[in-house]
């Protein structure tokens, strides 16, 4: 095992090399111009990406040097288990590929904690650790493609999806790449045998191949449809890209001006004031959100939202925060050097990391702070009640608005710009819906307070949201609110596609939410007020699934499985719906007969 083991080290040591000192010289060069510690989401995602190709393509070539048959017959034929023949490969593989992408990861991270002045926290760690995982995650699903039937073997690919869709963060981004990892790994195990191309038979390696393979097969009718919503955009009468939306519905909801949304939404309300309104408002200013906030930075954190860091350009000094002492550390931009750290009126660390906004402001969870280049100090302006999180501000006349995953909360402007303390909303509004399916705010000023427009569009266009509506409420000076008409919103998609993702299997549905959840938290974003599934989308998944169950009856008689296994696929289909059935078909192709053989003909002499 050992002798393997260290061939195949040999085999690539020249590549993996050549890899280590590429990949050295780009990051290098890369943390040269930039801080590779402070980038937005979108960069990781990207290298994330590399290292995936990087894994699957050596599990692709190094499995694919071993899969033809006269090799494989060499390879399994050793005096020892098949098992140890695989923990050989796969593992050289895997210490190829720490020294080819965590290496030059913990040198470079290693350079910019020793050398320079930026901020390297324990979270960038870990960071180079997900990386490494997800090149062995790739890696094992580039082996278990090579190794396993080709009608079904590219079923390992969906955990490179869950990571990708996954929300987890923190450690819990490295759980979840953990037991991926360990899936796959069971899945490269029962597929490491003597017959590449027979279907697994033992029930562990059967529960190994048919859960991802139905998962995958659930991925690729949502695929097919939005392939189909491709053609209908292409088509023209798409919602999305009418010449002109449909009037009353959600995309002139979402695409209208300010004023214009307004009127429609008084277009139902009897009450003395709303003629006054409906006038003022086409006149008047609309005022709106001017930044939301989909998310809240987390401690520990793997990834940033945005960069964690804003520039004094007077005194020339960047500030970047730093997960770990939760304060920002400082360095000059004109030498490079540190100039000390800043925390809360002082010293006094965050309690919840701040995203740097506009003009010296900071957003963190529950609280809005203010820079204050003068004095080189960092104030508490705006708290939040406990439990409440900030989803968004911006301006309304001589008002500053706070929005909250709960409320909308409107401060004096003035004392926001001239005052340092921390400030008490004038008034409180509750939001009429949950913050996920909010897709804009409209705010008129009234001589005594404001006319708010609610607009709950957002996830209406499939089964995660509720269903579109808008809401307009007055808030008086004194804070009293209240609501002034609602409006159902029609609906542009008809209920066959909203919910055209659940009913193609309603448990994958709900495997696919929780998984892509899983140690995630709470989001504003996804917190959304879904809907009772309505009949019509419950039919035709009843539907799908009694065709499921017929069908597996069908094809279960064509198989070789014995009785009690046929039962239980013909459940499974029957319970989880078309995905099921399409495993059946690609798992156990149809028993071969005497008739499929071809006849022998006597030879002419």
């Amino acid at each position: 095992m050992w002798d393997l083991f260290k061939a195949e080290i040999l085999r690539f040591r020249s590549w993996v090399a050549a890899y280590a000192a590429l990949q050295v010289v780009v990051l290098g060069f890369m943390t040269r111009v930039v801080d590779l510690a402070q980038q937005p989401e979108l960069v990781y995602e990207v290298l994330g990406g590399v290292y995936g190709l990087t894994g699957m393509l050596l599990g692709l070539y190094q499995m694919g040097g071993y899969r033809r048959p006269n090799t494989w017959l060499n390879l399994l034929h050793r005096p020892m288990p098949h098992w140890q023949v695989a923990a050989a490969l796969f593992g050289a593989g895997v210490a190829l590929l720490a020294i080819a992408v965590l290496l030059p990861l913990l040198l470079i991270a290693g350079w910019q904690e020793l050398m320079t002045a930026r901020v390297v926290d324990a979270r960038h760690l870990l960071l180079c650790l997900s990386g490494w995982l997800i090149a062995l995650c790739a890696y094992l699903a580039g082996g278990y493609a090579m190794l396993a039937n080709k009608r079904y073997s590219f079923c390992a690919l969906v955990f490179l999806l869950l990571l990708a869709f996954g929300r987890a963060t923190g450690i819990g981004a490295i759980v979840v790449q953990l037991m991926a990892l360990a899936f796959l790994s069971a899945m490269v195990l029962a597929a490491f045998k003597p017959d590449l191309g027979a279907a697994p038979r033992s029930t562990v390696g059967t529960v190994a191949t048919a859960a991802p393979l139905q998962m995958t097969m659930w991925f690729a009718l949502v695929m097919v449809f939005f392939g189909v919503e491709f053609v209908w955009i292409a088509q023209g009468s798409h919602p999305n890209n009418r010449a002109v939306p449909m009037a009353g519905g959600e995309k002139e909801a979402e695409n209208a001006e300010g004023k214009d949304l307004i009127v429609i939404g008084l277009k139902d309300s009897r009450g003395p004031e709303t003629p006054l309104w409906r006038e003022q408002a086409g006149i008047s200013e609309i005022y709106g959100i001017d930044q939301y906030f989909r998310a809240a930075p987390v401690r520990n954190e793997l990834t940033n939202l945005a960069p964690m860091e804003f520039d004094d350009n007077e005194r020339r000094v960047r500030w970047v925060f730093s997960h770990d002492s939760m304060r920002f550390e400082g360095y000059s931009l004109v030498d490079k050097r540190p100039v000390g750290a800043l925390g809360v009126a002082g010293q006094t660390p965050f309690a919840y990391p701040p995203l740097p906004a506009a003009d010296g402001i900071l957003v963190s969870r529950d609280t809005v702070y203010q820079y204050d280049s003068d004095d080189e100090i960092v104030l508490p302006r705006a708290r939040l009640p406990a439990g409440e999180i900030v989803a968004g501000y911006g301006n309304v006349g001589d008002s500053m608005a706070l929005l909250s995953d709960r409320a909308l909360y409107f401060y004096d402007a003035d004392e926001f710009k001239n005052d340092d303390g921390v400030l008490t909303p004038r008034q409180r509004v509750p939001l009429p819906g949950k913050i996920g399916d909010m897709s804009r705010i409209d705010m008129m000023e009234l001589l005594d307070g404001y006319l708010i427009s609610f607009a709950f569009t957002w996830r209406s266009y499939n089964a995660e949201g509720a269903l579109p509506y808008q809401e307009i409420v007055r808030v008086d000076e004194q804070g009293r609110v209240s609501r002034i008409a609602r409006r159902e919103t029609g609906l542009d998609y008809p209920v066959a596609w909203r919910y055209r993702n659940w009913y193609v299997s309603p448990v994958l549905y709900a495997v696919q939410r929780a998984a892509t959840g899983l140690f995630a938290g709470y989001v504003p974003y996804f917190d959304t007020n879904r809907p009772p599934v309505p009949g019509g989308a419950k039919a035709i998944a009843g539907t799908l699934m009694l065709f499921s169950l017929l069908g597996a009856v069908w094809r279960t008689r064509q198989t070789s499985l014995p009785m009690p296994t046929r039962i239980a696929w013909i459940v499974l289909c029957g319970a989880i719906g078309l995905p099921a059935l399409m495993s059946l078909w690609l798992l156990y192709p149809k028993r071969e007969t005497l008739a499929d053989l071809p006849l022998t003909t006597a030879a002419t002499a």
